[in-house]
């Protein structure tokens, strides 16, 4: 009774309109009022002591570092250096699209903030080179689910919280994968273009692969100091991130000198504003996970999907389907936050990796951002490109198909995943 109504009520205050955040947390106050003997003071301590938890003070620093590098140029940069060494290719163009976005990716840890500051620069280069407009907002709003696959992820740091596993571990987790998508989809790119005859740039020069990588290379600096910090010990994933911030920083104004000093703090405001939306939903989310726990609902669940004798592959598959739904109703950290307390000790008990299963997770909520109607990336496109939305969705739904196929490679190969935080000695 309790687990069915604790659900009823979250989807019907969604379905009449009550922000996601709200929702989650007023479903959780209600359980607790009717169902539990637990106090509703224990909700205000939760919330209390999310706000205190020191792995999600790494968020505000990720969205900080990316909109410092986003606002101060070095996404047109990244782009450049790009070009340089792949436009050649036929197709290159769009391949460098995609190279610009896995290099963003390792900067600022967020998928829509990867969108906005390729997409704005990257689409409409390929229109004047002659790719038609869809085509371009079909690669780059697909491309820009690398920000939450390539570390540092933001959507990694929720699934620690919520799961209390290593944020460094699942860091080095999502390198292989991100790496294998983004050449998957290059792969996929060329012989489209090979197909369609789609033209090449002219081959840059060594010289000018040089004079890009050295215009670049401020930007491409941050990938080794987040997460070389973080694998040589330096710095804790929440360190790596405050550290980042100061960087982009430095070199947004000092550095590059594309921002004055006066307008750092349109950068914070900017900055914060998103904290403070994400923060409000993990909160929430966290209530909602609080409920759960101390109502056992996580360990009903996990018995009765033993005594249902499942195997890892059909567990698995219902995970899947269950993501692939939720992402297209629901925020990918509020769908971790709820989920992941639940399917992480099913996982555990019928012997599946839980950084596997992290990173199963985020490669569904890649496809929930590309997923209509509440897909995250298709309204940045959207507004990206001045595309309505529905000739946006139409634009990116083929490409639905690789990231599907990926997904069920990442799902049943959990060498994939495992390879590098293994070869590290970090499991």
């Amino acid at each position: 009774m309790t687990i069915t109504f604790l659900f009823l009520a979250l989807f019907v205050l969604m379905f009449i309109g009550i922000p996601v955040a709200i929702s989650l947390g007023l479903s959780g106050a209600l359980t607790i009022l009717l169902f539990s003997n637990d106090s509703v003071r224990s909700l205000a301590i939760k919330l209390f002591e999310t706000s205190e938890h020191y792995t999600l003070m790494a968020i505000p620093f990720f969205l900080l570092a990316g909109a410092f590098m986003t606002t101060g140029g070095v996404a047109h940069r990244l782009i450049e250096f790009a070009n340089a060494c792949v436009g050649h290719i036929r197709g290159g163009l769009a391949i460098a699209a995609i190279l610009a976005c896995m290099l963003f990716a390792a900067l600022c840890g967020s998928s829509p903030a990867t969108v906005a500051a390729v997409g704005s620069i990257v689409i409409a280069g390929m229109v004047r080179s002659g790719y038609k407009r869809e085509f371009a907002a079909g690669i780059v709003c697909n491309a820009g689910t690398l920000g939450i696959l390539i570390p540092p992820s933001i959507v990694m740091v929720v699934y620690a919280t919520a799961t209390e596993s290593s944020v460094g571990k699942l860091f080095m987790a999502g390198v292989v994968p991100g790496l294998l998508l983004g050449l998957v989809l290059m792969v996929t790119i060329y012989v489209i273009a090979r197909i369609k005859n789609i033209p090449a740039l002219p081959r840059a020069s060594f010289k000018e692969v040089l004079r890009t990588g050295r215009r670049a290379i401020w930007g491409l600096m941050l990938i080794v100091i987040i997460l070389g910090g973080i694998y040589s010990g330096m710095f804790t994933p929440t360190e790596a991130a405050a550290v980042s911030a100061i960087y982009a920083a430095i070199v947004a104004v000092f550095v590059h000198k594309d921002m004055k000093l006066r307008e750092c703090h349109r950068v914070l405001i900017d900055a914060g504003k998103l904290t403070v939306v994400l923060m409000f939903i993990i909160a929430n989310a966290m209530l909602f996970a609080h409920v759960l726990t101390t109502e056992q609902i996580p360990q009903s669940i996990t018995g009765w999907v033993v005594a249902q004798g499942f195997s890892p592959v059909e567990f698995l598959i219902v995970v899947n389907i269950v993501l692939l739904i939720a992402g297209t109703f629901m925020e990918p950290s509020a769908i971790i936050l709820i989920l992941a307390p639940i399917l992480f000790p099913i996982a555990v008990q019928l012997g599946i990796d839980p950084i596997h299963l992290g990173i199963i997770m985020v490669v569904n909520m890649e496809i929930g951002l590309i997923t209509p109607p509440t897909g995250l990336n298709l309204f940045v496109t959207s507004a990206v490109t001045g595309m309505p939305l529905t000739t946006t969705i139409k634009a990116v739904s083929p490409w639905l198909l690789v990231m599907l196929a990926f997904l069920i490679l990442v799902t049943y190969v959990p060498y994939l995943s495992l390879a590098l935080p293994n070869w590290l000695g970090m499991t």
